[in-house]
């Protein structure tokens, strides 16, 4: 469960889309887990957290296909 950064403050960095928010956060923290360099200062977290903590400092966006 994510406490900081909250659900509704990311949803304001992804343009209230529940969905969009799930898919970027699973992406990067995929990408973390496989040994991507972390975009944040954080780093005794889960890849989960450091994801939405990395969507939070606006280092990771939301592409449009």
């Amino acid at each position: 469960m994510l406490v900081k950064p909250t659900v509704s403050d990311l949803l304001k960095k992804v343009g209230d889309n529940r969905y969009a928010l799930v898919i970027m956060t699973a992406k990067r923290a995929r990408q973390i887990a496989d040994g991507s360099p972390l975009k944040t200062k954080e780093n005794d977290r889960s890849v989960v957290t450091l994801a939405a903590d990395e969507i939070i400092e606006g280092e990771v966006t939301k592409v449009e296909e």
